[in-house]
């Protein structure tokens, strides 16, 4: 994204496309942007081919809202800002409450890729499964989103047995402060920001005798 259009987007944000769909026409974008209609009509058209945001015509105009996508731009710009200007923290925490998925975690933990990833760039043979936590308050979905703009661990998108298994980012991590293992931004997941996967070489609802709507804590180990 060229620096014209990271502006255009950021003027969007700053008038509250990031919370929901605005309206705002071409030409008071324009008059916000120091620029011609014309020039802020093409850069909204670019943002949408980009997936950046997406436009619905209304009565009153244009209805914009900045995709997931674009908000994460703007995340990635907000985290290299705070690396500047603030000392690096070295944990972020995050609390969900545990909950029982429908066993894909540990259908995908088992898959020999994934494993094998595991052990080379995390350090150890992940338990064949994953803690899910449901993050209950503002602060800590926020904190997840802060999460994807952050480099992390990758383990990119390969293929086995004919299949194509998606790209993931791994964060180091302790469990409640004392058991080590990872958090994990699935790509490819049928759960919203609002959810996070924990892997750990030890079975964690046994180690820390956990049951479905307990409180969790992670601190999230940033590198």
């Amino acid at each position: 994204m060229n620096e014209e259009l990271w502006f255009t987007l950021y003027e969007i944000a700053l008038v509250g496309g990031c919370e929901g769909g605005i309206d705002i026409s071409s030409t008071r974008l324009a008059d916000r942007l120091g620029v011609s209609q014309q020039t802020a009509a093409r850069r909204l058209q670019d943002l949408e081919k980009e997936g950046l945001i997406v436009r619905e015509i209304t009565a009153k105009g244009q209805n914009i809202k900045i995709t997931k996508e674009g908000v994460r731009r703007l995340w990635e710009v907000y985290v290299g800002l705070k690396r500047v200007f603030e000392e690096k923290p070295q944990t972020i925490k995050v609390k969900g409450e545990v909950f029982s998925g429908m066993g894909e975690g540990r259908y995908y933990v088992s898959i020999d890729g994934y494993r094998k990833r595991f052990e080379e760039k995390l350090g150890f043979t992940p338990y064949p499964g994953t803690l899910n936590l449901k993050l209950k308050s503002y602060h800590d979905v926020q904190t997840r989103r802060l999460l994807e703009a952050y480099p992390g661990i990758i383990i990119e998108e390969f293929e086995e047995g004919g299949r194509t298994f998606g790209r993931v980012k791994c964060f180091r991590a302790l469990i409640e402060g004392k058991i080590e293992g990872s958090l994990l931004l699935i790509n490819r997941t049928h759960y919203g920001d609002d959810v996070v996967e924990i892997i750990s070489p030890v079975f964690l609802r046994e180690a820390l005798n956990l049951k479905d709507g307990e409180n969790v804590t992670i601190y999230v180990i940033l590198e």
